[in-house]
């Protein structure tokens, strides 16, 4: 497969025209291997091995990804409140819920188990590469087993590829796994799909 020919595949799925893509060959360290310049050359030229990606650049000014629109969400202006605001408001789903366990307690309490989940966690283990829902994000497997912060049951702990997480691998005072800024999360195994990756690139 040529290197026109993963563009033309990444065409057909987020609709970049072929022109307007610069792809970078990176390692499974994050490391960039190289560009992937030359359009004719076939991509088996650049010796792909499993866990290797292609990050895309939408050089198209006028697309709704130049500038980052797609990735800093700082540039969304977003509505804000704080908790003692909030907690004068009447009718919010917080007096809502406060009201319900005050009429049926028995109702809000929690029937989750510690064991919760534990058979999807069969085949996960650290250091798999895994892809997260929602969204597809990419990362990897830093832990799996509970998590008394976040609530009874299993979880599983991910380094994701890219800054899309909410910490550094600590939850609540207690760390989990070791990772960057921003690029960790803690969800639970039914979001977290195992990638079997094959001998070369795939383009999904």
């Amino acid at each position: 497969m040529s290197v026109e020919a993963v563009k033309d595949k990444v065409w057909k799925k987020c609709g970049t025209s072929v022109n307007s893509m610069r792809l970078e060959l990176y390692d499974d360290c994050k490391n960039k291997l190289r560009d992937l310049s030359d359009d004719s050359r076939p991509l088996g030229f650049c010796s792909p091995l499993g866990g290797f990606r292609i990050h895309i650049i939408d050089l198209d000014p006028s697309s709704v990804t130049s500038g980052g629109w797609l990735e800093d969400t700082s540039l969304v202006e977003k509505y804000s409140i704080s908790e003692d605001e909030y907690n004068k408001r009447s009718g919010t789903f917080r007096k809502f819920k406060e009201q319900m366990a005050s009429q049926n307690p028995s109702a809000f309490r929690n029937k989750m188990s510690d064991d919760y989940m534990e058979d999807l966690c069969t085949n996960i283990k650290v250091g798999d590469r895994c892809e997260v829902d929602p969204g597809e994000k990419r990362g990897v497997v830093k832990y799996v087993g509970r998590a008394e912060a976040l609530g009874p049951g299993f979880w599983i702990g991910v380094q994701y590829d890219e800054p899309l997480g909410k910490h550094d691998g600590i939850v609540k005072g207690t760390r989990y796994f070791q990772c960057p800024p921003l690029c960790g999360a803690m969800v639970r195994p039914d979001k977290v799909k195992v990638i079997l990756w094959p001998s070369q690139v795939q383009i999904f």
